[in-house]
């Protein structure tokens, strides 16, 4: 390995990098740019349900069933209406997200001591957010049920009760933020390091300074790394921007050691930016290596784990999630911000990650060797 010789190609590519002035803000000012908006759309709270309700009854218990909603930090009431047929034509305009339906005998079944029932009618087109809603809709009625059995049995009940006393670690409030916010970061990593290593070799095909490169005494092994050395000082400059963006922006907490956390992420660029070469390798175009990004990008993150839990994807599949670094990588980022895990716990998903980053390498070398040939 002649390191005079890799320096002087480092250097190279960085002046070639920033000598076009499009690449500036790409490099500083669009990670923040996507940071900023992807931490506030990837979301799953839920925090505004607007509810129309159809009350037959008019009666003071179902008046109190409604306000009960209403009062709901979580529920917002819209619509009154007369006529439950309504009500369809609301959900089918998505003007509201559930529909409250109280019959007549509403009241009168629980003055009888009898299970008085109510139709709540959500919109199952996005499974996800409904189910969801249905489980805050369950969450009010049982407050309900549990205050209107304390007013008609006035009497203490106590016997046979469990007492669950819930205690939430790592994050207290369930904010998805705090889910959310690391693997933004990751996949941010991972998507710029792979754009732009994925161009660096096919824009020295398309300049038409390939040939010269052949023609000097560099080595393929020698080749891959000066051009991959400029591209990880800038993901860790990069991963260390958004790592202090989500620390001061989003307040997400940082449990672990931000230095363990730099040298997960030099790791995990050794495999993504080593399927960057591979790809510049192999493609003729720049507009042919940003499609094969395609090919990759959508099935790093859709398994992941980033969105969908890796446990309820099907065996096969979850096997296929072992060649994915970013499904490793996501682990060891929340394990850090969130939990405080280290080494000792996180040693697998280091070890996985360095196992693909040297195949990936390797790979890569092999592949312009033959093309040197």
């Amino acid at each position: 390995m002649n390191w005079p010789r890799v320096r002087e190609l480092v250097r190279k590519e960085f002046i070639q990098l920033f000598r076009d002035r499009k690449n500036r803000p790409l490099l500083v000012i669009a990670p923040l740019v996507q940071m900023v908006l992807f931490g506030y759309v990837v979301t799953t709270d839920v925090r505004d349900v607007t509810v129309a309700v159809v009350d037959q009854a008019r009666t003071p218990e179902s008046r109190r069933l409604v306000e009960a909603f209403d009062a709901s930090p979580t529920f917002r009431v819209t619509h009154t209406l007369p006529d439950p047929r309504q009500l369809d034509r609301l959900l089918l305009r998505r003007a509201v997200d559930i529909g409250l339906q109280i019959p007549p005998d509403f009241s009168a079944r629980i003055r009888k001591g009898e299970t008085a029932e109510i139709q709540i009618l959500v919109d199952g087109s996005m499974s996800n957010m409904a189910g969801v809603r249905i489980a805050y809709s369950m969450s009010v009625l049982d407050s309900f049920n549990s205050e209107l059995l304390r007013e008609i049995h006035r009497r203490h009940i106590d016997f046979g009760e469990i007492d669950g006393r819930v205690r939430t670690w790592y994050n207290p409030n369930l904010d998805s933020q705090y889910f959310y916010v690391p693997g933004i970061v990751a996949f941010l990593v991972m998507l710029l390091s792979l754009l732009f290593t994925s161009m660096a070799v096919v824009r020295e095909k398309e300049a038409g300074t390939m040939e010269q490169l052949i023609v000097t005494p560099l080595t393929a092994s020698e080749f891959i790394l000066g051009k991959t050395i400029p591209f990880i000082l800038i993901a860790q400059a990069q991963m260390g921007m958004v790592i202090l963006f989500a620390r001061l922006w989003f307040q997400i907490p940082m449990a672990g050691n931000a230095l363990l956390l730099l040298a997960a992420s030099l790791i995990f660029l050794s495999s993504t930016l080593g399927i960057g070469l591979l790809i510049s390798s192999v493609s003729r175009t720049q507009q042919q290596a940003m499609m094969t990004n395609f090919f990759f990008i959508l099935p790093f993150f859709m398994l992941s784990g980033f969105v969908f839990p890796i446990a309820n994807m099907p065996a096969p599949v979850q096997w296929l999630t072992h060649l994915n670094p970013l499904s490793h990588f996501l682990v060891i980022i929340r394990g850090v911000f969130l939990k405080g895990t280290g080494v000792a716990v996180l040693w697998p998903q280091f070890a996985e990650l360095a196992a693909l980053g040297g195949i990936v390498f390797a790979a890569a070398i092999g592949r312009f060797r033959k093309r040197l040939d």
